[in-house]
């Protein structure tokens, strides 16, 4: 058996793993990455990568097809699936090489194999040569992620997907279901339904992304009907029957109505579970609660030698979280972070690339009048927006929500085209504790869609200029 010693060694080498080693090698770390499946997790491999450049695709035939708004006329237009699977493919396999330069840029050690915690708290791994390594390190940060949740009932049917198998299909089927309108749902009924495909989504909430803003949902709902998207609300899957079709038995809840509908495939989009099966954290002192790694500030947990980062701690499951949890951990590690650092979940983004897109950051509505806060409510349409109108993209609006008596921004909520590239300036703006008064005073471009943050600012305090 192999012996090596390390300052740190990382389990996983996803969007939090990855990016804590870099951190941790430019610090001075001596740093081992372990990783069982692809350089980059799934983030890079099978998730916020490859499914945007599948919505890409889906957005720019939808341009195609309405050619003729822009004075332009397209001959027939032909889908060719297996070279829109292999584009999204071939930038995965790109951004994952880029990850393996950056790690030999940074002398990284990469060490491909199943890792595991023994009775001494030292990192096993299996190499898929079956070569076995010990890992002893001051520090093991746990980054193994997430994979997706199935429901009780699933057989196995090559017809019944997980977002694995939606983002490599042979063919665009002719009716898809969608069990769960989350990001990733909603995000592949976009895909789908612009390919041609008849989809139909079923959620047990009262309305779809049931985690943002009403506004949001509803606005995102009524404009995805009008592309013929189906929405059953409030309603369960029961079965599903595995026949020529695949029949989905369901419960409508409000009605207490049973019904039946065909499809061709099946997409299960019910969320995620922590990757800690078989990981050893029984002889560790980490503590496990509601099936994740429970953690402290900087991704401390329960037993000193032990961090936690990104979707195997928790919710909100989103790269970009990861990634910041991994650069705080390590810097607490090295004795940079001497102070308690507390990550917001209302400064992280949340981002939902359907079309139109959806971004939002900080508290709703309901959650401010939960919480009885006075508040300032501002509201601007992109369809008063000139770059909007000039794209032909005036679907949404940019709502603001601020403390009506200090002037903190509260939330934010937009839906409508690149919004989310927009997101970020209020993540800085709350970051940097900024009131109305700084948006107001600060000049936006023109003419751009992030002047419509602009226009929401002034709504919410009477100010209004173009509506």
């Amino acid at each position: 058996m192999n012996e090596k010693n390390h300052d740190i060694v990382i389990i996983g080498s996803g969007p939090g793993g990855y990016v804590a080693a870099i951190r941790a090698a430019q610090i001075g770390l001596n740093v081992a990455v372990v990783e069982n499946k692809d350089l980059g997790g799934v983030c890079l491999n099978w998730g916020c990568i490859p499914t945007k450049s599948l919505l890409r695709t889906s957005e720019i035939y939808e341009y195609l097809i309405n050619a003729k708004e822009f004075g332009l006329e397209a001959d027939v237009l032909n889908l060719d699936t297996n070279s829109i699977v292999k584009r999204s493919r071939d930038i995965a396999k790109k951004l994952s090489k880029g990850i393996d330069f950056l790690f030999k840029k940074n002398n990284i050690s990469l060490i491909l194999g199943k890792a595991q915690i023994d009775k001494d708290k030292n990192v096993i791994v299996e190499k898929k040569d079956k070569e076995i390594i010990k890992l002893f390190a001051k520090n093991v940060i746990i980054a193994t992620g997430a994979s997706p949740n199935t429901l009780p009932f699933i057989n196995s049917d090559k017809r019944i997907w997980n977002y694995m198998n939606a983002m490599t299909p042979t063919k665009v089927p002719k009716k898809l279901c969608i069990i769960g309108s989350g990001a990733i749902g909603i995000e592949f009924a976009s895909f789908y339904n612009a390919l041609g495909a008849e989809v139909s989504v079923f959620e047990t909430q009262t309305r779809i992304l049931p985690n943002e803003d009403h506004e949001i949902s509803n606005s995102l709902e009524m404009a995805l009907k009008e592309r013929g998207i189906k929405f059953y609300k409030n309603t369960e899957v029961k079965d599903i029957i595995n026949e020529k079709k695949l029949i989905v038995k369901t419960l409508n809840r409000s009605k207490a109505e049973e019904k039946n509908y065909d499809f061709n495939n099946i997409l299960v989009a019910v969320g995620v579970k922590a990757n800690i099966k078989d990981l050893g954290l029984e002889y560790t002192d980490i503590i496990v609660e509601n099936k994740n790694i429970k953690i402290h500030e900087c991704g401390k947990t329960n037993d000193p030698k032990f961090y936690a980062i990104g979707d195997v701690a928790g919710g909100p499951w989103l790269a970009h979280k990861a990634s910041h949890e991994g650069i705080l951990c390590v810097e607490n590690i090295a004795g940079l972070k001497k102070n308690h650092i507390e990550l917001k979940d209302t400064q992280i983004p949340s981002c939902v690339y359907s079309r139109p897109q959806v971004a939002s950051i900080g508290i709703t509505e309901e959650q401010a009048k939960k919480k009885s806060l006075k508040i300032k409510i501002g509201k601007f349409p992109l369809s008063a927006n000139g770059k909007a109108l000039s794209l032909s993209e005036t679907e949404g609006f940019v709502k603001t929500i601020f403390d009506s008596n200090t002037g903190e921004i509260l939330g934010a909520h937009l839906i409508g085209a690149e919004v989310t590239e927009l997101i970020s300036s209020f993540a800085l703006a709350i970051k940097l504790e900024a009131t109305e008064k700084e948006i107001l005073e600060t000049i936006f471009p023109h003419p751009t869609i992030s002047e419509s943050i602009h226009e929401s600012v002034l709504n919410a305090f009477d100010k209004s200029i173009h509506i």
